[in-house]
């Protein structure tokens, strides 16, 4: 039964999508199937996708909101749509690739449901890592090192999909990255306006760049020139 805490909360999952037609049912189902503890509601992104990705969301219209755009614009201009159209108390991004188990997003915001945090992530490096390449793993720390240092923050995984945010720390947020760097504008605007960001292990099981893999070791480059830019401008 929710507990007098969890009454006050709903809870928005933006999932964004640019040509995941061999994954988006499942990934679509798979959360519609999970209990997070709260009301929620699914908003879902296509962004640009010239597969039968819409096709596909479009038989889910009952249950979820879909926004379509013609053309891609980036997994930032995709998040940002999404969290502009979300209602929940909480607000946690889930991509549509299955890299990402969406049954464990209710650990991923319990803090905030039990008021200990208002910005929780996802840390794959403090739970389990599969599949992936060394090269990756060794830009994901890389770049989280690179936070840590600018930011004076201890954090473990940055560049993690699962960031939950409350509200409060939602409405703290001007975002205006279009591309994956968004991940480091939400972190560094958070770090930045004073939050402290938890931490909660999660599993991930990574696909290889022949499976559809869209992130490349120049989004690693304009991530370091975001942190730079937010930190000292």
């Amino acid at each position: 039964m929710p507990t007098r805490a969890t009454q006050k909360h709903f809870l928005s999952i933006i999932m964004p999508a640019y040509n995941e037609e061999e994954t988006i049912s499942e990934a679509v189902s798979k959360t519609l199937a999970q209990n997070y503890g709260v009301p929620f509601e699914l908003i879902t992104i296509n962004d640009g996708s010239t597969d039968s990705t819409l096709d596909k969301l479009r038989k889910f219209s009952s249950r979820v909101q879909i926004i379509s755009s013609k053309k891609n614009n980036g997994k930032g201009y995709a998040i940002r749509t999404g969290l502009a159209r979300a209602k929940g108390s909480i607000a946690i991004i889930q991509d549509a690739d299955l890299e990402y188990d969406p049954k464990q997003i209710r650990a991923v915001i319990q803090p905030i449901l039990d008021s200990r945090a208002e910005a929780v992530y996802g840390s794959r490096f403090s739970g389990s890592v599969q599949g992936m390449s060394l090269l990756f793993s060794f830009g994901n720390k890389l770049l989280t090192l690179a936070t840590n240092l600018l930011f004076n923050s201890r954090l473990t995984d940055m560049e993690t999909c699962y960031k939950a945010l409350s509200r409060t720390a939602l409405s703290s947020l001007e975002l205006s990255e279009t591309s994956f760097t968004v991940e480091a504008e939400i972190t560094a605007k958070l770090l930045k306006r004073g939050f402290s960001i938890l931490e909660v292990p999660i599993a991930y099981k990574a696909r290889s760049q022949k499976q559809g893999k869209k992130i490349k070791i120049a989004d690693g480059l304009k991530t370091i020139l975001t942190l730079l830019k937010i930190r000292f401008l």
